[in-house]
């Protein structure tokens, strides 16, 4: 189906000279004027529209103006005899897509015309394309692709509508809250509360109480009756994350729960039921817990109805990228700056690094960066030296010293500070790992002395 063009000019001999040479790509309607055209536009849906300035009535960039404020908004293209600078300002800044001036040339108007037209496929192209990444990569504002991260999210769509009890797995600053939010905004509770509780913030002696709440009395300081986190959690779902790290007395009533439904508040015998769905999240072994007596092996039965294992970054590499991106957005629009740029260089020592913590620890990274360096690049000499030093070492070093992108002598300074780092200052066991003399690695550090480091 051809491109429709609107002509409006109120010079008759112009708007059909242009619509005759035209007509034979593109649907051409006519106007002649800016009220008709507005009749128009409510009637037909336009791709492009060809208007002139100065028109008796109102003027081209009252077309204009009216044209950008339609659902599809078609591209503008404004056409005078009064060409100049300002004029041209003033139609781009009301949203023309280019301007030219009478007479009008018919191959630089075809021209325009179908660079207008590949611009509008692009960009309908994007927005497509934005609408299937954003799907693609988030569910309940969960970034990646990663193959793990896929398994999980398709076991979260999985339980997230069932009353089963999960349990999620992983290391520290895997993101086993939002995986547990994600459970909860994707099950039939969602307009109910959400109630996370870190047991490992509270005391043992803190923690009964919190969870199950207490009567007035019950010990000393407790001079009013007190709900806990179940009866604020009723109807929703409670997320105990650390629950590894419960005492024995809370195991209990934990697993009387689980088999009751009920509880009792600290200094009371009646039972309290309440419709919970619990989410449990650890980053220990309860299994190993449970075989040396830490952790109650009934309750473990009992929590681990549906387990979920939340595999660590190093083993998403192909969301490193994508989480960088990510967040440096993120933080950019938060802060209102410019994002800063992380080159190659950059991108190759971060995606060695095994990052302990994490998505906790890459989102912190990001937001230091883009708040210290705003708007700058960030090179591989920009990390902190704790990014540069990768397990063995030799992974690093070989990734740094093929970078095409790096002269020789910043590829020898690189080497060397690397070299350092993995010898822990140590200058005989550095010149050995650079397979160089150790006078050879001294007469470097004279001419470099900001290389070296303190043993």
């Amino acid at each position: 189906m051809p491109a429709t063009i609107l002509i409006v000019d109120d010079e008759k001999n112009t708007r059909e000279g242009l619509s005759l040479a035209l007509e034979d790509d593109y649907e051409v309607y006519m106007a002649s004027g800016a009220e008709e055209a507005f009749n128009l536009m409510e009637a037909e849906t336009f791709d492009v529209i060809l208007t002139d300035l100065r028109m008796a009535g109102k003027s081209g960039l009252k077309v204009i103006d009216h044209a950008i404020k339609l659902p599809n908004r078609p591209i503008c293209i404004m056409m005078t005899a009064y060409g100049n600078v300002e004029t041209a300002v003033e139609a781009m800044r009301r949203g023309a897509f280019d301007f030219l001036t009478k007479p009008v040339s018919l191959e630089k108007l075809e021209i325009i015309i179908k660079r207008a037209l590949q611009s509008r496929t692009i960009e309908a192209e994007n927005v497509v394309l934005h609408e299937r990444l954003d799907k693609k990569y988030s569910f309940g504002g969960i970034v990646g692709n990663s193959p793990g991260l896929t398994d999980v999210l398709d076991k979260v769509k999985l339980v997230a509508p069932s009353r089963a009890t999960v349990l999620l797995e992983g290391e520290t600053g895997t993101g086993k809250e939002l995986i547990a939010q994600a459970i909860h905004q994707n099950s039939t509770r969602a307009r109910k509360p959400f109630v996370p509780v870190h047991c490992a913030a509270l005391a043992a002696n803190l923690l009964e109480s919190e969870l199950f709440g207490h009567e007035k009395g019950a010990f000393t300081g407790a001079t009013e009756r007190r709900i806990g986190r179940f009866e604020a959690a009723d109807g929703g779902t409670l997320f105990l994350d650390e629950i590894g790290e419960i005492d024995a007395s809370t195991q209990v009533k934990l697993l009387r729960f689980l088999e009751t439904r009920s509880f009792e508040r600290l200094g009371s015998s009646t039972p309290v039921k309440v419709d919970v769905r619990l989410v449990c999240a650890t980053n220990r072994n309860l299994t190993e817990m449970s075989k040396s007596g830490e952790f109650r092996e009934d309750l473990l039965y009992r929590l681990n109805v549906v387990t979920i294992y939340l595999p660590a970054l190093r083993h998403r590499q192909e969301d490193m990228i994508i989480l960088l991106n990510h967040y440096i957005k993120e933080f950019s629009e938060e802060n209102a700056v410019a994002p800063v740029r992380l080159t190659a260089g950059a991108l190759k020592v971060l995606r060695a690094y095994r990052w302990p913590g994490n998505i906790r620890e890459l989102r912190n990274f990001c937001e230091n960066n883009v708040v210290l360096k705003a708007g700058s690049e960030v090179t591989e000499y920009d990390l902190d030296p704790k990014y540069q030093v990768e397990a063995d070492g030799s992974q690093l070093l070989e990734t740094v010293a093929s970078s095409s992108t790096l002269s020789k002598e910043q590829n020898e300074k690189r080497l060397l500070r690397n070299a350092l780092i993995k010898a822990s200052g140590n200058r005989t066991r550095a010149a050995e790992l650079m397979g160089i003399s150790r006078r050879t690695l001294h007469r470097k550090l004279i001419q470099w002395p900001e290389l070296d480091i303190e043993k």
